[in-house]
C-alpha cells in the first residue's frame, strides 16, 4: 500500500492506494507526502484540477471494499453528475431499497474515498446539508465549489 499528503483548499488531503487503484481519500492532520507511484500522481494531478474547476469528472482505479449494500450505494454516487445533489431517500430508490434511507447514510458515511466517490452529492430531503464523514464545512464547500464551476 502508498500513500501520499496534498495540500488542497479543504485542508490536506491522504490519498492512499494499493496496486489495483486508489483504496482511501481522507482528510488529515500527517505531513506533507510526496506521491511515490504513477497512480497516485495521477490521483493528485486529478485532484488539482478538481480544486481548479476544471475537471468534473474523475478517471481513476478504485478498490473499495465493503459489504454488497455499501457497494451498491457507493456506486450510484459515481452516478450523481457534477454540480448536482439528490436525497439519500433518491439514493436509496436508485439502488432498489426505497425504505432504506437512513442505512444508505450509515453507508454513504463509510465511503473511504471522499470527492472522487462523490457522497458529498448527497442531501437531506429537505435540501438540508445533513452528514458528511469529512465534515459538514467540507460538504458545503464542496457543493458551493461545483456550483461556481457550473456556473461559469
Amino acid at each position: 500500500m502508498w500513500e501520499c499528503v496534498m495540500d488542497s483548499p479543504v485542508g490536506r488531503l491522504c490519498i492512499q492506494a494499493d496496486s489495483t487503484g486508489l483504496t482511501a481519500l481522507t482528510r488529515t492532520d500527517k505531513p506533507l507526502r510526496v506521491p511515490e507511484t504513477a497512480l497516485l500522481q495521477e490521483a493528485v494531478r486529478q485532484l488539482r484540477a478538481y480544486f481548479d474547476g476544471t475537471l468534473t469528472q474523475f478517471d481513476l482505479p478504485v478498490h473499495m471494499a465493503g459489504t454488497a449494500f455499501q457497494m451498491r450505494c457507493w456506486a450510484a454516487l459515481c452516478t450523481i453528475p457534477y454540480g448536482e445533489t439528490i436525497s439519500y431517500g433518491e439514493q436509496a430508490r436508485r439502488i432498489g431499497q426505497p425504505k432504506a434511507t437512513r442505512a444508505v447514510g450509515g453507508a454513504n458515511h463509510r465511503n473511504p474515498i471522499c470527492i472522487i466517490v462523490p457522497c458529498h452529492r448527497v442531501i437531506g430531503a429537505s435540501g438540508a446539508l445533513t452528514g458528511y464523514g469529512e465534515g459538514i464545512d467540507m460538504k458545503e464547500w464542496l457543493l458551493s465549489h461545483e456550483r461556481k464551476v457550473m456556473q461559469k
